[in-house]
């Protein structure tokens, strides 16, 4: 039609990784994620986070759920715990007797963020599967280009609160926790145990100093 003009549709920004990132995390598990690049995951929402030495995190690994979500960042572990756990750690150790130690663990809760790892996949670093039946080096792992990675990756359409450590009710289920899941108390404990015994060898492999 003379005279007429046709508006023609904006061409698409192609897809980053990132999208590609925050669409799974959002769509298909149902996260938060904060705005930017790269993306971050929102804590003291569906999960909490406990961030340890990676030859900790491996110790403890026995006191999680097969699902329990776990990440790795270079020589760190991330282990997901029941949101509301970050405020419950500073009184777990004391009561547990570990609050008089220096120990090498973070507790990342509300308003916390934490790197979301890589969807789990060909060349993404450990992807699903049983950890007991996969070897793992007993040191830290070497960064990974510095990319978080899943050991343990969630599934879509789980939910992933009834894998998490959670603080156990008086007289709860077998496994420690509140509806079967892991102990918090257990996870805790045997955790601060191996952050310390971390701690010591990195103390042992240190240099005297004479004067």
């Amino acid at each position: 039609m003379v005279g007429s003009v046709t508006a023609l549709p904006l061409p698409r920004r192609p897809l980053t990784p990132g999208d590609r990132t925050r669409h799974w995390y959002e769509n298909e598990l149902g996260w938060k994620t904060v705005p930017g690049e790269p993306v971050h995951l929102v804590t003291g929402l569906r999960f909490d986070v406990l961030d340890v030495p990676a030859e900790a995190g491996f110790g403890a690994l026995r006191r999680l759920a097969p699902d329990s979500p776990v990440a790795l960042r270079g020589d760190r572990m991330r282990l997901l715990v029941a949101a509301g756990a970050a405020d419950e750690l500073p009184g777990l150790l004391d009561w547990l007797e570990w609050g008089a130690l220096a120990l090498d663990l973070v507790a990342l809760g509300a308003g916390g963020r934490m790197q979301a790892p890589l969807m789990p996949g060909p060349g993404h670093g450990p992807g699903p599967g049983p950890v007991a039946a996969r070897p793992f080096p007993p040191g830290p792992c070497p960064p990974l280009q510095g990319a978080a990675v899943w050991l343990r990756p969630p599934v879509p359409g789980c939910e992933v609160e009834t894998s998490l450590p959670t603080l156990s009710a008086v007289g709860g289920a077998a496994m420690g926790g509140v509806g079967g899941a892991p102990d918090l108390a257990r996870l805790v404990d045997t955790v601060a145990t191996q952050c310390h015994r971390v701690r010591l060898r990195r103390a042992c492999a240190q240099p005297l100093a004479f004067s």
